[in-house]
């Protein structure tokens, strides 16, 4: 994935339910996010649409998955997997081989993809967030 697939990756996570587009969302941060992680995130095209993506980076410590997103036309047919796959591969091949992902506790159809695919629900810690934007959805 490139900044040049922005348009296409923003469309395809507002179409998706249990999707949110946040500030934190802009292309310049999305840019920033690529860069900083560069070669980690991708996206699946039918012809020229983009149809899947999922954007990884890390901490130097542990990875982080995030929009691991398929249109719904498309799924069921291992797009995901593939992804996150190739998104887990590169991670391991930078040493790193611990990696999260955060899923909104009513995205059913998510929380359940992820326990299929081996991911373990973590009840032993919990995520806080700070905000200092004067925007709340950042």
């Amino acid at each position: 994935m490139t900044i040049e697939h922005y348009d296409a990756v923003l469309e395809l996570m507002r179409q998706t339910p249990g999707v949110t587009v946040r500030a934190a969302d802009s292309k310049q941060a999305t840019a920033r996010y690529l860069g900083r992680n560069p070669g980690l995130s991708f996206i699946t095209l039918d012809q020229h649409e983009v149809i899947a993506c999922a954007m990884c980076g890390h901490d130097g410590r542990r990875g982080y998955l995030q929009h691991v997103i398929v249109l719904p036309s498309y799924r069921k047919r291992g797009i995901a997997s593939q992804l996150v796959e190739r998104c887990l591969s590169k991670l391991e091949s930078i040493g790193i081989f611990k990696t999260h992902i955060d899923v909104f506790v009513d995205n059913d159809l998510a929380n359940q993809y992820w326990v299929k695919h081996g991911w373990v629900k973590r009840n032993d810690i919990n995520r806080y967030s700070f905000n200092r934007s004067p925007d709340v959805n950042a």
